[in-house]
């Protein structure tokens, strides 16, 4: 029997989102000027208001009052009216010494045998639906947000009223088969300016999301993906009403409490573990990196049309507790899950060192990640300029290398395909 299945975006300027935002760029400015920093930093935004905490083990010094204002500028909060406004914001710094207990568990004389940063599971997931391998309700919420942000960025005169907070969420109509059948309800919530009565200001917004945003989402999809968008479709636009308070004058927003929309938006599993404000000692970010490299590079191979693989450690310890393997049956090999995870097990190298140095993980490339989603992306060589105490510095770095399709050709010779 068809089902539905639903996932929800939110913008960069979703309170959780500026949090998320905040804390990476302070891992990036770490790792720019000391890649061997142990960084793990909370942030938390409200009307008026920064507060960072953390543990941090490095040998640089930042200011992050500077760093955390030129995010929140860039994210759009520029106004006074907004109640959280990026050169008048007050900003608490609570972050102090990583604790040398943790750090004994994690450093080692012998890099290779660096323990993992604390203990837990895990989850990467890919599936043959798009072509980033990634579930569709989920890669259309995001894009859905993204031609908002851009519209709002580069050609503010087509909708002049949108502010930086924005959510979205996708319903898909599967067949029994897992295939995507139709679209069958989109939500959209957006903050905006207070410009007239609330009817004449929803009726705008709405005409011009589904007129405009929605007809631009449209036609960058491949045909078969078009041809879902249907005018049986049933729209929610901002259907509380006005939504001129919003960001974290609405919200209190925190790092680390989007980590559905940053993964798979429910689709496969979740550990628990956010990403955003830890280096990649923590696994919790690292390996969940590294298991939907692995994932994605299966289902590109051939090997399956979806799969979920699990990873999980003892803190302080290097080699991982166990590796699983679930292919929802899809899979393309006469061998079951348990032995393709043994097979698995022999192409990567998932201790923490090994993940590091294999994904480029010690190098700047955190902010890009910290808001729609960080799978799904694309994998590119860029120059990033960090300046810091009157020493600025460029680095090249690649972003999103656990999107690389680099092992298909060893998983087809190991499996056969």
């Amino acid at each position: 029997m068809p089902y539905l299945f639903t996932s929800e975006s939110v913008s960069e300027g979703h309170p959780d989102k500026v949090a998320d935002q905040i804390s990476d760029a302070l891992i990036d400015h770490f790792l720019a000027y000391d890649p061997s920093s142990k960084v793990a930093c909370e942030t938390l935004v409200t009307t008026g208001q920064v507060v960072l905490a953390g543990e941090v083990k490095t040998t640089t010094y930042l200011d992050v009052q500077k760093i955390t204002r030129e995010v929140i500028r860039r994210i759009g909060y520029t106004k006074s009216e907004y109640m959280f406004e990026a050169d008048s914001c007050g900003i608490l710094s609570a972050i102090h010494d990583q604790s040398a207990d943790i750090n004994q568990g994690v450093e080692r004389s012998n890099p290779e045998d660096q323990g993992a940063g604390d203990q837990g599971m895990m989850f990467g997931y890919a599936t043959n639906e798009t072509d980033n391998f990634m579930p569709l309700p989920l890669d259309l919420a995001h894009k859905i947000l993204q031609e908002m942000s851009y519209i709002r960025n580069n050609d503010s005169s087509i909708l002049p009223y949108l502010r930086p907070d924005a959510k979205s969420q996708v319903t898909i109509e599967y067949s029994d088969d897992h295939k995507p059948v139709r679209i069958d309800t989109i939500v959209v919530s957006t903050q905006h300016d207070d410009f007239g009565s609330d009817e004449a200001m929803l009726a705008r917004i709405r005409e011009d999301v589904i007129n405009i945003v929605i007809p631009r989402v449209k036609a960058a999809l491949k045909p078969e993906l078009q041809d879902l968008f249907t005018d049986d479709i049933t729209y929610y636009i901002n259907p509380t009403g006005k939504f001129v308070i919003g960001g974290p004058h609405g919200d209190t927003g925190l790092t680390g409490r989007k980590i559905i929309v940053d993964t798979y938006g429910g689709k496969g599993a979740h550990g628990g573990g956010a990403f955003s404000g830890k280096d990649p000692s923590k696994v919790d970010r690292s390996a969940a990196y590294a298991t939907r490299h692995i994932a994605k590079n299966l289902v590109a191979a051939g090997l399956c049309d979806q799969i979920l693989v699990q990873v999980s450690y003892a803190i302080g310890v290097a080699k991982p507790c166990g590796l699983y393997v679930n292919t929802y049956n899809s899979a393309k090999v006469d061998l079951t899950d348990g032995e393709i995870a043994t097979k698995i097990e022999e192409l990567f190298d998932m201790r923490p060192y090994a993940i590091e140095q294999r994904l480029k993980l010690r190098n700047p490339i955190y902010s890009e990640t910290a808001a729609y989603g960080h799978m799904g992306r694309k994998n590119e060589v860029v120059m990033k300029t960090f300046g810091m105490n009157g020493n600025s510095k460029e680095v090249e770095v690649e972003l999103f290398t656990w999107e690389k399709l680099d092992y298909v050709d060893k998983i087809k010779t190991a499996f056969g395909l």
